[in-house]
């Protein structure tokens, strides 16, 4: 391919989700050029949107895909390595009824598979409960056919926005540039081959181009959709199904444990997880034709959650007045219209567009789990298409940046400056070892302010976010850096001054001041709850600028 070797980048990767920064930061750190292309914002589509596990997919042995299995404990334990400050094990409770289509002796034989598969886990093997064991460990169970339960390990990373980030931070010190609000519009060719693509930036209005002898497209559900114009028809490759979350306070008989059980409705597999102070109840699985970015939870899948909640514990009495809000995402799995969606395999694969676009591959599937392995094998494949020796991958042992650096001597240092424990304990959850960065680079311009005073998450965050976590709007920051947007009342209570702060870092005049609190409320509309006014109404009227008459 030496007639491309001008082109000023080796690969372009298409989509800034976890499987798109991972194949970054491969790409990178075995020494390739690699520009990312984002038509939102770091972790804006279906990777924030997920149930937040990390996983082994215990339910992936159904179908004796072990292969699967056992490379998600794989790198399930990797990432308890890794990024130890955002994925941590948890204990998952699996009740055993009677009338669970599945018998007790197939889930005790899942288990031992699971933990025979995961022969090099740091953690603890399953265990089986008694009924009366059960009933000690999770108080609000329903008891009517409850024989006991299983109980065993995964893990959670609780701020997937964060994995992201980190992520990106690591390959952008690699060498990786990242180019958010970057909508691709066409491919470039030349002699018959893609040579790069043509994108938008939608801050400017304005097109680009950059240059690449090989255009990998790894945006998730919308792999389909990436091309405006320019491409010939191209096959189907996107199959997603639609995944809706129920965000509730805590509840009575509510359980310790994330509970994992079998819908006495239709036989799925449902979850309750606790999750910053609340509880996450999912997920729902239907296929889903339109755009992605149009995903919302229906009522009748919060009325199919609330249920089987309720049956799971009879005292929760959880109605719709209960849920704060909702989620939902599309999961980007392989098409297969003959398929069942909960059979649909959800293993990756690289499919090749020769010969109607030779240079354009598309990762189709892949889960949060598995990212790490999914970017090692499409960089492998990247080196093979250039003709060059790949080095050896070295992501399997090394650690985010979060995870470097002594969480104690941290801590002292955060307290040494005078902030809360609150704050400490909020700013080490979210940036690990970074939390001194975020504090030392605010220095004398950026005060250690409380921005929010619910969780004590601080302005300097702010500053942090567009200096180094490349952040450009508000809602990058409340949504995707600071996780404000998952509290209490949204953060919205602090979003005009978030602007301010903001805005004095940016240049924003007051107009563009006003127009970042409004988009932010727009998009808190895809937290709607079903039958009920978006949260909040976007028709309020947004804080006034800076210079107005109002501030």
């Amino acid at each position: 391919m030496a007639e491309y070797a001008v082109a000023p980048y080796d690969v372009v990767v298409v989509g800034a989700g976890i499987n798109g920064l991972g194949i970054a930061r491969d790409a990178a750190a075995r020494g390739l050029r690699v520009v990312v292309l984002e038509q939102d914002d770091l972790c804006s589509g279906v990777s924030a949107w997920s149930g937040r596990l990390v996983h082994g997919g215990l339910r992936y042995l159904e179908h004796r895909d072990f292969a699967l299995v056992r490379e998600s404990l794989r790198e399930r334990e990797r990432l308890f390595r890794l990024a130890p400050h955002l994925v941590k094990p948890l204990r998952l409770i699996m009740p055993l009824y009677r009338h669970n289509r599945r018998p007790a002796w197939m889930i005790r034989l899942g288990m031992v598979a699971y933990d025979v598969l995961s022969f090099d886990k740091s953690t603890r093997r399953h265990e089986v409960l008694s009924a009366a064991r059960t009933r000690t460990r999770f108080g609000g169970i329903a008891t009517d056919g409850l024989t006991g339960a299983t109980i065993f390990t995964d893990g959670q990373v609780e701020y997937a926005e964060r994995l992201c980030v980190e992520v990106a931070v690591a390959a952008a010190g690699d060498g990786a540039e990242i180019r958010t609000k970057a909508r691709v519009e066409e491919p470039l060719t030349e002699g018959g081959r893609v040579v790069g693509v043509r994108y938008r930036d939608t801050t400017t209005d304005t097109l680009r181009e950059v240059r690449a002898p090989v255009v990998l497209n790894v945006a998730g559900p919308w792999i389909d959709r990436i091309f405006r114009r320019g491409a010939p028809e191209q096959p189907r490759l996107n199959g997603g199904t639609k995944g809706s979350h129920l965000v509730v306070d805590p509840f009575p008989g509510a359980p310790d444990d994330v509970v994992y059980y079998e819908s006495k409705t239709d036989g799925r597999l449902v979850l309750v997880i606790p999750w910053m102070g609340r509880y996450l109840i999912g997920t729902t699985d239907r296929r889903f034709e339109e755009d992605p970015d149009a995903a919302r939870c229906d009522e009748d899948e919060m009325t199919y959650l609330l249920d089987e909640v309720n049956e799971l514990v009879p005292g929760a009495g959880l109605t719709p007045d209960n849920v704060l809000f909702t989620y939902s995402g599309v999961r980007p799995l392989p098409y297969a219209p003959d398929v069942e969606e909960w059979e649909v395999p959800r293993s990756h694969v690289l499919h090749d567009h020769a010969p109607g676009l030779p240079g354009l591959i598309t990762v189709v599937g892949g889960k949060l789990t598995t990212y790490r392995q999914l970017a090692q094998d499409a960089v492998d494949d990247v080196f093979r298409r250039l003709s060059r020796v790949s080095p050896r991958c070295v992501t399997a042992s090394l650690p985010l940046p979060g995870a470097t650096g002594d969480l104690g001597v941290a801590r002292r240092f955060l307290r040494e400056r005078g902030l809360s424990v609150r704050t400490t304990d909020r700013l080490l959850a979210l940036y690990g070892g970074r939390a001194v960065d975020v504090v030392a680079g605010a220095g004398d311009d950026g005060p250690l302010a409380v921005l929010h005073e619910p969780t004590g998450a601080l302005e300097a965050e702010l500053l942090f976010a567009v200096r180094h976590e490349f952040a450009r709007t508000l809602t990058d920051v409340l949504a995707r850096r600071t996780l404000l947007a998952f509290e209490p009342g949204h953060g919205r209570e602090s979003a005009g001054r978030a602007a301010e702060v903001l805005g004095a870092e940016l240049g924003w005049d007051a107009a563009r001041h006003v127009a970042e609190v409004t988009e932010y409320d727009t998009w808190l509309t895809r937290l709607a709850v079903p039958g009920r006014p978006p949260v909040p109404d976007p028709e309020s009227a947004a804080p006034a600028g800076p210079g107005s008459a109002a501030s």
